[in-house]
């Protein structure tokens, strides 16, 4: 970045610093932050969709629908999270290269299995080899938002589901005995005083989807720990910045940032507690009342 780094072996002390911390590789490390926060700015809601959509679908009276909807939260949750990653994405992916097999190559005549291999035609696969660097990295990174979607999804279903029945019934029957139908009664009474009963669950698995990040590596996505760990591995002279095993500082580094991160969400999620629970019949609602 600097123009005195031209030669990194005529550096010294803090100018080397400078430039070893400007260099490349760093600023894609610095870009990796931006990922894992675009990744949790965009799998936050899109989980939390698939969680309401589970959660209504398990409280429906029509059984195939709540059979699937209690399918969906059994699944995902009894299955790790590891493994869902790896064996989920590889279906998915090859999924989507057989649909386009299907459509593209008609008169492919070879056999897609292969024994271990999965061999499809050039014009199928996805995305194509000849696409640019950065198609590649939106494609694994849609890959991994989807995966973490459902996986995460499956939780906030179980929690929202748990919300919607610790509303208490006897405000259902009162909005029905004012002529509300059921479409009113659960927009207008059920969803907004479920989010009080949810967010404690909800916290959490904030919580553990930004724990869960570093598995953006098993994916295919260069996040921040695939960095730290490429950075501080140990650098011979053949790099133009040799340096020993520094993997401890990255990584610390990274341990102060997900305990900040950590410690931000913490107060977020107090004070959406405190907003929601103002004048709701809870413990939170009470503690204010007497507060005041």
């Amino acid at each position: 970045m600097f123009s005195f780094c031209s030669d990194p072996k005529t550096l010294e002390g803090m100018a080397w610093f400078s430039c070893y911390l400007t260099s490349g590789k760093h600023m894609l490390f610095y870009q990796s932050f931006v990922t894992v926060l675009m990744l949790l700015a965009i799998t936050a809601p899109v989980s939390l969709a698939f969680g309401f959509g589970g959660a209504v679908a398990s409280r429906s009276h029509f059984l195939p629908l709540a059979w699937f909807g209690k399918l969906y939260t059994s699944i995902v949750r009894g299955v790790p999270d590891i493994v869902f990653f790896l064996f989920f994405v590889i279906a998915l992916d090859q999924g989507i290269e057989w649909m386009r097999h299907q459509a593209l190559c008609p008169d492919w005549s070879e056999p897609i299995r292969q024994g271990n291999d999965f061999l499809v035609c050039p014009q199928a696969k996805a995305p194509l080899s000849t696409s640019p660097q950065w198609v590649h990295e939106v494609y694994n990174f849609s890959l991994a938002v989807f995966t973490f979607a459902i996986v995460f999804g499956a939780f906030a279903a179980n929690v929202l589901y748990g919300a919607m029945n610790a509303v208490p019934k006897a405000q259902l029957e009162t909005a029905h005995a004012y002529g509300m139908s059921n479409r009113q009664t659960f927009w207008r009474i059920l969803v907004p005083q479920m989010w009080v009963y949810a967010l404690p669950g909800l916290g959490n698995l904030w919580m553990i989807l930004i724990k869960a990040t570093p598995l953006l590596f098993l994916l295919g996505v260069r996040d921040i720990v695939y960095w730290a760990k490429e950075l501080g591995g140990t650098k011979s002279d053949v790099y133009a910045y040799p340096h020993g095993d520094w993997r401890i500082y990255y990584f610390l580094f990274l341990l102060v940032f997900y305990l900040a991160f950590t410690r931000v969400s913490e107060i977020v999620i107090e004070r959406m507690t405190r907003k929601l629970s103002h004048g709701q019949a809870t413990a939170g609602g009470e503690a204010m009342r007497r507060e005041a």
